[in-house]
């Protein structure tokens, strides 16, 4: 018997968050979207995605349904307005929880169809309070609410002191929630990042000279749903040669060729909770003495980058970290001149680093959370989740690069929990070191 892949996992309580998101808004009510189905090609439908937010707060997996959180309601606090049940539909399209089961299994107070969503809802704008909504990417949604909103607002007396003053995201009330990671949280996480390694691992043993790159791609997202994960984070970078030095190439379609490096970046999601690992490797059996030094160099930085990782530190000092060890490793390689100072100031090393060095990463991504406070680099602390990526890039076109280093771009990228002591750096179980990579070859 196979193991469910969500076996041993934790599950969250999804009410105590609602109730910490409720403790925020006051007397107003935070309105939360589920999107529509999307189509792919004519009636073809792409893959559904929750939305974070409002999967974090429900545990939520269908589309069409909004989550309604009422600050100054007695009882129905938490409803969920979503698709009712469907038999004929369902044997299209699979069973709905409908509104016995919203409340059954995903714990709201109360549910009521999404036809409905304007009855109840207006009356509790009415009411007054601060309207916290995300006006995101669902223009139609956010055209009926706001004509749901100014119904409500209508009804309230010329004399009412209360009246909605202000429309609020509802990041302000739940992206910092999401920002510091629980211990629930960080066991996903691992469990998504321990699939991304064994992606990886796969991809460099099997890859080899005449592959193509969509072979690899296949490869790692094979194993991606072989482990239960539901696909792909983000599309995968898989960059052979000179598509290394584009950042976010996904094309794929190129062969590989033997004296070249692969860059592999590739992360699947699990539970909706991202793996973010970037790995770069030959395609053959060794790196040429131009790719073990820019290889070993980005290395260097990325270890004095993850080491900088503790609480009280910024993501600045991060990417200081990393900046520093590559500014220095360019100018012994005489494709920087002058002084690190000079060049951290001028940005001459941009056109070989253009990018940061951290994001933070959960169940998107590119995850919620400011990086400032007050116009300052926020203190990392325990519980928050970044990735650690230096790299180094030099496009075959890019002038003034010796003839030794064009078409390579180098890019190792690690997830690490920062935690009470230091970090703990979740991806560890991949090989990073050019020998420690040869071995995995060799084997």
């Amino acid at each position: 018997m196979s193991v469910h892949p969500h076996e041993g996992l934790p599950s969250f309580d999804r009410a105590a968050r609602r109730a910490a998101v409720l403790d925020r808004i006051g007397s107003g009510v935070a309105v939360f979207r589920a999107p529509t189905l999307r189509v792919h090609a004519n009636d073809v439908e792409y893959r559904y995605r929750p939305d974070s937010d409002l999967f974090y707060l429900t545990g939520f997996p269908e589309p069409d349904a909004v989550l309604v959180l009422d600050g100054s309601a007695e009882r129905e606090r938490s409803v969920l307005f979503v698709q009712p049940r469907d038999p004929e539909r369902e044997t299209w399209t699979g069973k709905r929880a409908g509104v016995e089961g919203a409340v059954a299994t995903y714990g709201a107070d109360a549910a009521y169809p999404m036809s409905e969503l304007a009855q109840h809802l207006t009356p509790i704008i009415a009411r007054g309070g601060a309207l916290y909504y995300h006006l995101g990417h669902d223009e139609p949604f956010n055209q009926k609410l706001l004509e749901i909103a100014r119904a409500g607002w209508a009804q309230r007396p010329r004399t009412s002191n209360d009246l909605p003053t202000s429309l609020l995201s509802t990041g302000t009330l739940v992206h910092e929630l999401r920002l510091y990671k629980s211990p629930e949280e960080i066991a996903w996480l691992q469990r998504a990042i321990d699939i991304a390694g064994e992606a990886h691992r796969a991809a460099m043993r099997e890859v080899h000279p005449g592959m193509y790159e969509h072979e690899i791609e296949a490869l790692v997202e094979y194993v991606f749903r072989r482990s239960g994960a539901s696909g792909w984070a983000y599309p995968s970078i898989v960059a052979g040669g000179d598509n290394a030095t584009v950042l976010h190439y996904t094309s794929n379609d190129c062969v590989l060729r033997d004296g070249e490096l692969l860059l592999l970046d590739a992360g699947d999601e699990l539970g909706c909770y991202c793996a973010d690992v970037t790995r770069t490797f030959p395609v053959g059996r060794e790196f040429t003495p131009a790719q073990r030094r820019i290889h070993d160099l980005v290395l260097e930085s990325q270890l004095a980058a993850v080491a900088a990782v503790k609480p009280g530190v910024t993501i600045e000092d991060v990417h200081a970290a990393a900046l520093n060890v590559l500014v220095d490793g360019l100018l012994s390689l005489g494709i920087l001149t002058g002084t690190r100072q000079q060049a951290v100031k001028d940005g001459t090393y941009k056109p070989y680093y253009m990018h940061r060095t951290s994001h933070w990463l959960g169940m998107d991504v590119h995850d919620v959370g400011t990086y400032k406070r007050d116009g300052q680099p926020r203190p990392l602390e325990p519980g928050m989740v970044l990735t650690v990526e230096p790299g180094l890039y030099f496009a075959s076109t890019l002038p003034g690069v010796p003839d030794e280093y064009r078409g390579i771009g180098v890019r190792i990228e690690d997830d690490v929990l920062v935690t009470a002591t230091g970090h703990d750096v979740l991806s560890h179980a991949v090989p990073k070191s050019a020998d420690a990579i040869l071995e995995l070859r060799a084997g």
